[in-house]
């Protein structure tokens, strides 16, 4: 385990995927030269820049930033104010880079969009996680994540609070409505499932009303879906459930608004996930500020 979330970004097995995805993110960005800088920044220039929040917060995405500077010229010295989870105010200086002027803008735009998504992310998922607060459940992300950028933004999600649902298609069974028919029946396609994966992967089935989650908990699936159905109709139907299959899992979801998360949770379930999370967050904004001394920069 590591002792920090954002280890895993700079100690994990994932860091040599991110340093990958960070050569080709600047090679797709600067192609042959970035060629304002080149025709406006006089050679050897050095400067400093400030890179501060610009509206309140959670952050994520710092170490990432500091790989894409020092990506882009490891003569950089990169400082980091604020570590990934800190809650952050308006104002607040996150770190200092120093060195050549021209590495410096030419890394910016790619570091800050990384922050301010990552940042946007960790910070919806502290607003439902908040609202949950008092409830045993737990807050999860889904697979409505940005192509390519899935492991980035489910990082996030943790770093607000969040939980990880499964990462792909191929590291847990979700029986959805589509599979129900193609399958010939909850019951059948649970039973097809078990047949053929190992049995340390879990079933998670996706249920529309009371009826068909019992189905599914009588089926043996270790996870029931809610899916868009009401609170009341949901505290209702967990005891039902819960009577014939007592450990399994019960998961609400359906575009959950976070002020209904608390009805949701009071509701009986353990898990709340929610895509909105990853597909329609909105980035923090985050700017970055050349010789420019900000609010709480020490001196």
């Amino acid at each position: 385990m590591f002792e920090r979330e954002s280890d895993w970004l700079i100690k994990g097995p994932a860091v040599e995927a991110v340093k990958r995805q960070i050569r080709e993110w600047l090679a797709e960005d600067i192609g042959s030269g970035d060629v304002t800088t080149m025709a406006t920044v006089p050679p050897g220039h050095v400067s400093r820049g400030i890179i501060h929040a610009k509206e309140a917060g959670v952050l994520a995405g710092m170490p990432l930033a500091r790989l894409v500077f020092e990506t882009v010229d490891d003569r950089l010295v990169f400082e980091a104010l604020a570590s990934d989870g800190d809650a952050v105010e308006r104002g607040t200086v996150l770190a200092v880079v120093e060195g050549s002027t021209a590495s410096i803008l030419t890394g910016e735009r790619l570091a800050l969009n990384l922050l301010q998504r990552l940042s946007g992310i960790a910070t919806k998922t502290k607003v439902y996680v908040d609202a949950a607060k008092g409830y045993p459940v737990r807050i999860v992300d889904t697979r409505k994540t940005t192509p390519g950028h899935r492991t980035l933004e489910k990082y996030a999600v943790r770093v607000g609070g969040g939980y990880n649902h499964r990462f792909g298609l191929y590291d847990a069974v979700m029986i959805k409505d589509n599979h129900i028919k193609a399958a010939g029946g909850i019951s059948a396609a649970v039973q097809a499932a078990k047949a053929r994966i190992p049995h340390t992967m879990a079933v998670e089935v996706e249920a529309e009303n009371a009826e068909q989650a019992m189905e599914a908990a009588r089926a043996g699936a270790h996870i029931v879906m809610f899916d868009n159905m009401s609170p009341e109709a949901m505290k209702a139907a967990a005891p039902l459930v819960r009577a014939i299959a007592p450990h399994v899992l019960l998961e609400a979801s359906g575009g959950i608004k976070p002020e209904r998360i608390a009805e949701v949770a009071a509701s009986g379930v353990d898990v709340i996930s929610v895509g909105s999370l990853t597909h329609s967050f909105q980035a923090l904004d985050i700017s970055l500020d050349l010789n420019e001394r900000k609010k709480g920069e020490p001196a």
